[in-house]
């Protein structure tokens, strides 16, 4: 017996069939949200309009839980922290001019869940999407980074994801052939079961070479190009990853088996999609484009038309596919990956097209522009989605979420670390100095940061261990940017306004490190589920940090992503509002490395210590231990330590610098010594009275430096010119580090300790 075909839910149908029972509920949609789209469409959506809606106005497309608070961005922006940008939030990543005629567009985004489920494809196809952003702006893509947290290092479930994601990152990058120059690596048992991926990618390009996410001009046509479309990452749907919306492989009723819920990347295909993009824009054949990441053509087809002038119909007939009998709601809601829309005028179609063959990449006509002010999409001669685009694309659901300071807070920031015991003889300072340095937040990333191609292309100036990565963006004039990712979540908890500005401090002070002038932020916000007032606390504190100390740096924000229900089971992770920060180097050749150099070299501490172990890494790591006050914020501090590092570095009196953030002044010095292979003798006393608070306070807005003798006597000068604490902590030399008063520790010991804990965890 022949199946009977499953009938078209068209327009016509949805119209006429008012009552029919929709999963709205099983798609994420509530039942008031249900009850708009019905009122928005003056009818019941079609199983395809359904579809849009869910998805785009899912908590990771509408951002409905967290608008009403990043609007404060937007408030505390001022006409001087614009001066730069050329786009901002709202588009697909940040663009800002870096001078000479050069833009570099750069943006995080977070893939977290996708990378607990299946983690080399979650982490290999964030990369991937990240990448399209920075691409879909104009730019060619120049380097990556990857921001990335974990539960305990020794758990069994690390051993099962971390490697994978590392080898997803790795596997993507490296075949694109781009490098890979900084990140983090973080490990706190919030994080079991809900590891954070967030990748970073910067752009560059000419400034009249930047390119908007917009469909004008009736009659241009909406091309589809790139890797077919199929059933991978659907899962995020749940009723399109089951049977509900039925058909089998042919298209005739019954269940479909499972679909796979994570995107399955090709970096090859990724790669000649790059070439190709980049070769149309240079012939300037592309009117507006779009990458398909997160609700695939639903995303790309809603936003193209409600950023531009008219409407758009669209042709599902003429989607190249990979999977048969897919249905018009899974083809709308598919995520496949390695694919970009683009607006071109009827003209330059077959030029466009010609490109893309001489690329062997699928381009397909799929649609035009048109002047109703509707997206329009057909299927099989039947009219299944029939919209106003805007209210799929931009006027979702809004809400004010329970904003409530947790019950437990108070008792939290009252269990400083003062109760926990510290080391206090000799002997145990030393031994404390070697277990931070093997712990496995402070530890070598090498192991890590190894399987990545960090050198791609030529232009890595600097890459992991350094503070911030740099990359030359002109090879004429040496032009570059540096790039550096941050945040401690363990501050965040215990002040999320001020762990979310220590954040954007550190990111800020490693760029500075490099002698670089930092000038613009993007950010990923990760979060427990918005539905907790608890969780709205800290993201509304931490938006409201982050927004004030933008303004205070002067540093805008210019886009980043949020990322909520990162929890497992009613559990949240620590609030992690990364802060990933921009700077600008003039002539990367005067880029400050991070280790000491020479012998004789004159060691200096910058900034002020403080007695701040709250929160700190060795109440972590010794105690297991979170409570207490985060170490103070100072931002007026963090700006000035900034101008007095890029002076020095323009006069070229600096022969290394290194931030001081977890772990303190110890870690700093175990770093500066091992990266630069060569051992340092100082002294404490003028840093702190207790030798302890000396070594692992972790007071903000520091910094160490190495100063060549014959400078040193400038570098002092200017830094009491400019009111910048600094304290002469001794020299460069020999074969170890000797602390005055504690002892040495020899630097082969201390490498054995540093490189030693991941290989030995997963390799």
């Amino acid at each position: 017996m022949t199946a009977t075909a499953v009938p078209v839910d068209s327009v016509a149908h949805a119209a006429s069939t008012p009552d029919t029972p929709q999963p709205y509920r099983e798609l994420g949609l509530t039942g008031d949200e249900y009850a708009r789209i019905r009122e928005i469409l003056g009818r019941r959506p079609t199983e395809a309009e359904l579809a849009m809606y869910s998805v785009m106005w899912s908590e990771h497309c509408s951002y409905k839980s967290s608008k009403v608070h990043l609007r404060y961005f937007g408030e505390t922006t001022t006409p001087a922290m614009k001066e730069r940008m050329l786009a901002g939030i709202g588009e697909n990543a940040g663009v800002v001019d870096v001078g000479d005629g050069w833009a570099v567009t750069f943006k995080v985004e977070s893939h977290n869940h996708p990378s607990y489920v299946e983690p080399y494809q979650g982490a290999a196809t964030g990369v991937g999407g990240i990448v399209r952003d920075i691409l879909a702006m104009g730019a060619r893509p120049i380097a990556v980074a990857d921001s990335l947290r974990f539960g305990p290092a020794g758990a069994p479930d690390t051993g099962r994801v971390l490697p994978g994601v590392v080898a997803g990152i790795g596997g993507y990058g490296n075949c694109l052939g781009l490098p890979n120059v900084g990140g983090e690596l973080v490990f706190d048992p919030s994080y079991a079961g809900n590891p954070l991926v967030n990748a970073l990618c910067v752009g560059a390009m000419k400034v009249e070479d930047l390119h908007l996410a917009h469909a004008s001009g009736a009659g241009n046509k909406v091309v589809l190009f790139g890797a077919r479309t199929g059933l991978d990452g659907i899962g995020g749907v749940s009723v399109l990853a089951s049977e509900t919306f039925g058909g089998d492989d042919d298209g005739a009723a019954g269940g479909r088996r499972k679909l796979p819920s994570v995107q399955v990347g090709d970096p090859f295909t990724e790669k000649v999609l790059i070439e190709c993009c980049l070769e149309l824009f240079a012939a300037g054949l592309v009117v507006g484009i779009q990458d398909l990441g997160g609700a695939g053509l639903s995303c790309a087809t809603s936003e193209l038309a409600s950023a531009g002038d008219g409407g758009m119909h669209v042709t599902l007939d003429a989607v190249p596919l990979r999977a048969a009998g897919m249905t018009p709601a899974e083809i709308l809601a598919s995520e496949s990956q390695e694919r970009m829309c683009a607006v071109v005028e009827p003209s330059d179609v077959e030029p466009f097209l010609a490109v893309c063959r001489r690329w062997d990449v699928t381009a397909t006509v799929i649609g035009e522009v048109t002047g109703t002010g509707r997206l329009v999409i057909t299927w099989r001669g039947e009219t299944v989605v029939d919209v106003p685009p805007r209210t799929v694309a931009h006027d979702g659901p809004v809400y004010w979420r329970p904003v409530l300071r947790p019950s437990t807070q108070d008792n939290l920031n009252a269990n400083g670390a003062k109760v926990l015991p510290r080391p206090s003889p000799v002997d145990d300072l030393r031994a404390t100095v070697l277990r931070m340095a093997a712990s496995p937040n402070l530890c070598s990333r090498a192991w890590v940061t190894d399987q990545y191609d960090r050198y791609v292309r030529g232009n890595t100036v600097l890459a992991q261990p350094a503070d911030a990565g740099v990359v030359r963006v002109d090879e004429r004039t040496n032009r570059g940017v540096a790039i550096a990712t941050d945040c401690n979540g363990r501050y965040c908890a215990l002040d999320p306004y001020a762990g979310a500005q220590l954040a954007l401090a550190e990111a800020y002070r490693n760029v500075a490190a490099t002698g670089a002038v930092p000038v613009a932020v993007t950010n990923c916000l990760n979060f427990g589920s918005p539905e907790d007032a608890g969780v709205m606390w800290q993201f509304q504190q931490a938006v409201r940090g982050l927004a004030d100390g933008c303004a205070a740096l002067g540093t805008p924000v210019t886009g980043g992503n949020v990322s909520f229900y990162n929890q497992t089971g009613s559990t949240a992770i620590l609030p992690t509002p990364v802060a990933g920060v921009l700077g600008v180097l003039d002539d990367v050749r005067r880029r400050v490395p991070t280790g000491f150099g020479a012998a004789g070299q004159v060691v200096y501490l910058l900034g002020e210590t403080r007695e701040e172990l709250d929160g700190s890494e060795w109440a972590h790591a010794v105690h297991g231990h979170l409570g207490g006050r985060p170490p103070a914020v100072d931002l007026t501090a963090e700006r000035l330590l900034a101008s007095v590092l890029a002076a020095a570095a323009g006069e070229g009196l600096l022969a290394g610098a290194h931030d001081l953030s977890d772990g303190g002044l110890a870690q700093a010095l175990v770093e500066a010594c091992l990266i630069g292979g060569v051992g340092a003798r100082v002294a404490l006393a003028a840093v702190a009275p207790d030798p302890f608070v000396a070594l692992f306070s972790e007071s903000a807005a520091r910094l160490l430096v190495a100063v060549a003798p014959a400078n040193a006597q400038a570098f002092a000068e200017l830094c009491a010119a400019r009111g910048q604490s600094h304290t002469p902590l001794g020299t460069v030399g020999g074969d170890a580090l000797d602390i005055d008063g504690i002892g040495s520790r020899s630097l082969p010991e201390l490498r054995a300790a540093w490189e030693g804990t991941l290989p030995a965890l997963f390799g």
